[in-house]
């Protein structure tokens, strides 16, 4: 008999800061995981990378939002902010391109915290991944409140 290899995806910290569950997301759409599964971080610092080794699949035109999809076929949806797509894109800055490879810690965007901040809008950055019912068989979270950029945040078990 052969022993099939678990195949496993880990996501790094794309931000400097404070993990939340996504449960405490105040937003509903995020909280209630009608996007996917995850985590959130409160950033200390407006540089995000990216936490995993792919592709970018898509840059929302108002730049708080990017979506990557990994060599295994996981898709992220990493969401800077909530509500930021109010800012029109004002306080961010893309570092990278749709359909651009990228590795893990390559910088994706920068915003402005401080900007963000004063126009009443949260930092709260959920990452998620969007295609988890098909693709992944279990999640672990790696629990720690305090994260740096590149620490292991979750893996991914693949079905």
């Amino acid at each position: 008999m052969f022993k099939s290899k678990v195949e496993e995806v880990e996501i790094l910290s794309p931000l400097k800061g404070e993990i939340i569950d996504l449960t405490e997301v105040p937003d509903p759409v995020f909280a209630e995981k009608m996007l996917g599964d995850g985590f959130a971080i409160i950033p200390n610092e407006g540089r995000l990378l990216s936490p995993v080794e792919g592709k970018v699949v898509e840059i929302f035109p108002t730049k708080h939002a990017i979506g990557i999809k990994t060599k295994e076929g996981l898709e992220l949806l990493i969401h800077v902010g909530l509500e930021t797509v109010e800012l029109n894109g004002e306080g961010f800055e893309v570092m990278v391109e749709t359909d651009d490879s990228i590795a893990v810690g390559d910088h994706l965007l920068s915003f402005d915290i401080d900007f963000i901040e004063k126009n009443n809008k949260e930092i709260i950055t959920p990452v998620v991944v969007t295609n988890h019912n098909d693709k992944v068989k279990n999640f672990s979270k790696i629990s720690s409140p305090q994260v740096a950029y590149q620490d292991l945040v979750l893996k991914c078990e693949l079905k």
